[in-house]
């Protein structure tokens, strides 16, 4: 233990200018809005917590660990000072301070927590070692880090959301390309009782999505706070999947006009029965959406 950690820790009026936010997360407008809101009716009911730090000049600055919604708030609102917890740690126990608090609270959108265990998992630490400091289960953080590891973000995503159980999610992973490995991990969570009804058709349209796009999201990324560099061969791989996205895209569009022209078609040959005709009148069912109904007109007259 650092001589730094044994300095007990004291409640301070700090200037908000002298504090930097060490682990930056977005936030949700709504509940920055009630934060504030919350700070201005009532005042600042739990101190943020920092801890000191001196810059080459000798003068004084400190890091935040925790309570970032409430700085902002208070900058906001246009306080000169916040009160605070100085914490004396190091940088690498701050880290994985701000890093618990986030977790703990759990109020974060699902992928600032992966994020966050993300960022431990490429600082060494081992899957234990995770869940000694965060209190989240050895099962869920090993299997985490696995689809982390592999970049299966669409994976990460469907286990978040309840889509994918996380032993199928891993059985997928497993099963690499392998289609037939990849339905038989489906078919043993249906059976199982993980995947019924509806999660199981959600399921597989994830896996298609995963085949034809790719493992990774561009809308769900788990973003990290240093900015990618921008090269020649990434803007290539860029425009590559682009490209693919347009071809799958075009494909849809084709595949749903040529079912567009069937039913209009066929709609054009039953509504020129007048049995038809008059049983959809005895039902009230005569009518049918206008957009339909033009085309299936236009369809009966080019004929």
């Amino acid at each position: 233990m650092s001589a730094a950690s044994q300095i007990p820790p004291e409640i301070r009026m700090i200037p908000v200018d002298l504090i930097e936010v060490m682990n930056p997360r977005d936030r949700n407008n709504r509940v920055f809005a009630e934060i504030s809101k919350n700070i201005k009716t009532i005042g600042l009911k739990k101190p943020v917590t920092v801890t000191p730090r001196q810059r080459d000049d000798g003068s004084e600055y400190f890091l935040l660990i925790c309570g970032e919604g409430r700085l902002k708030a208070v900058r906001a609102l246009g306080a000169d000072v916040i009160p605070a917890v100085v914490a004396h740690v190091t940088d690498e126990d701050a880290f994985i301070m701000s890093l618990a608090e986030n977790i703990a609270r759990r109020q974060g959108r699902p992928l600032e927590l992966l994020a966050s265990i993300n960022q431990l998992s490429k600082k060494g630490y081992t899957a234990k070692d995770i869940t000694a400091k965060t209190g989240l289960t050895l099962k869920y953080v090993q299997g985490m880090v696995t689809l982390l590891q592999n970049g299966e973000e669409r994976l990460i995503v469907a286990v978040e959301m309840g889509t994918i159980p996380l032993n199928a999610a891993l059985a997928i992973v497993g099963a690499k390309d392998d289609d037939a490995a990849i339905q038989t991990a489906l078919q043993d969570a249906y059976e199982s009782g993980a995947l019924k009804g509806k999660r199981l058709l959600d399921a597989r349209r994830v896996i298609e999505k995963r085949k034809a796009l790719g493992r990774t999201s561009s809308r769900n990324r788990i973003r990290t706070h240093a900015r990618d560099k921008v090269t020649s061969s990434s803007l290539v791989r860029t425009y590559q999947m682009e490209v693919e996205r347009q071809k799958l895209l075009v494909k849809k569009s084709e595949f749903a006009q040529q079912r567009l022209l069937f039913v209009t078609s066929a709609f054009a040959e039953l509504l020129a029965d007048e049995n038809f005709v008059n049983l959809l009148r005895a039902e009230g069912l005569e009518s049918m959406p206008k957009y339909l109904a033009d085309r299936v007109r236009s369809s009966g007259r080019s004929k």
